[in-house]
């Protein structure tokens, strides 16, 4: 459901602690003291780190021709955008706010394409995709950043791509963003279709957070009715963290989709409030996300119950938070078996 947290958000708590952290490092700097981030050779290192683009395709209508910030609104766009957008990864410098764990993302500009083949360039070899669908209550810009930190976050080697469909960003305005997701679910099927129809791309690893999981099941099970058996060679892991989907609804499109659900990974926590409310809001239909581990298991999927890994208010974003829950993220998309917990 919602990306609320109860902490302030990382944008405010950087520019807080900035005199801080950089005081911090100053000290350890005069006290002769290691320096906390190595700057010789990284060899497990996120492709995104070393080259911080970002691969878009979002459904929101563009703002001023999605030239300046915010780039792209709330408003549902008349047809799909095509863009690539730069990024600046956080700086790994022994001075920096990195150095004491408060470095973070921030995006640059947005620089609009005509074709998603325009985004990817010819290659000797294929490159996998990491394809990210946020959740509610985000902006194209916060939906950005996350991308980014998920692909750092397990270390990806390839492609990083967004895809970002218009949610109005305000807590109370969740069913305007459902519907909008749903809406959105022809143009993400239409972004996977010419995503598996390129020579150049290898896997497409989908990671859906939240209202996000809903859209993304409804384009995999209509490209799934589209063209069978010839997508699921070049479908890898499929990544439904906190889903906020009706278990009945869920449990139907599973059941259609066979050959893809064993590459399915579910991430549930008993304890993520904000799936709570959303269960509430659905008139107390429990949300797959919040479901019992046994029942997901049933369908043929890998559940991990991350209600133990959870230790704040909210614990719906532990796909990004959590160590633990980015490592099972990591090993599914390498084609490993993850630690169930």
């Amino acid at each position: 459901m919602t990306e609320v947290r109860a902490d302030p958000s990382r944008r405010v708590l950087l520019r807080a602690m900035a005199p801080i952290a950089l005081a911090v490092s100053a000290g350890l700097a005069v006290a002769g003291c290691t320096a906390l981030s190595s700057a010789g050779s990284r060899y497990d290192v996120a492709e995104i780190s070393g080259n911080p683009t970002l691969l878009v395709a979002t459904t929101r209508k563009p703002v001023d021709g999605a030239r300046t910030r915010p780039w792209f609104g709330t408003e549902r766009a008349s047809s799909m955008s095509i863009a690539r957008a730069k990024l600046v990864a956080p700086d790994e410098g022994r001075f920096s706010l990195s150095a004491v764990g408060l470095g973070d993302w921030s995006l640059e500009g947005v620089y609009p394409v005509r074709r998603l083949d325009d985004l990817i360039a010819p290659t000797p070899e294929q490159r996998d995709v990491l394809l990210y669908v946020h959740g509610f209550n985000q902006t194209f810009e916060t939906a950005a950043l996350d991308a980014a930190r998920l692909s750092e976050g397990i270390r990806f080697r390839g492609d990083t791509m967004l895809f970002s469909w218009p949610s109005k960003a305000k807590l109370f305005d969740y069913g305007y963003d459902r519907e909008s997701a749903m809406w959105s679910r022809d143009a993400l099927e239409r972004v996977l279709s010419l995503l598996i129809a390129n020579p150049s791309v290898g896997r497409i690893h989908v990671v859906a957070h939240s209202v996000g999981t809903m859209l993304s099941m409804e384009a995999l099970r209509q490209i799934y009715a589209r063209h069978g058996m010839a997508v699921t060679e070049k479908i890898g892991a499929v990544i439904f963290a906190s889903p906020d989907i009706d278990m009945d609804v869920f449990t139907s499109s599973v059941e259609r989709i066979p050959p893809l659900a064993p590459k399915i990974t579910v991430i549930t926590a008993t304890n993520d409030r904000a799936l709570a409310v959303a269960g509430w809001l659905a008139g107390g239909m429990t949300r797959v996300g919040a479901a019992e581990k046994a029942q997901l298991e049933q369908l043929g999927l890998r559940v991990i119950d991350a209600s133990g890994e959870g230790f704040g208010i909210i614990n719906h974003d532990l796909f990004l938070s959590n160590s633990h829950i980015r490592l099972v993220i990591r090993r599914a998309v390498a084609g490993s078996q993850p630690d169930h917990t």
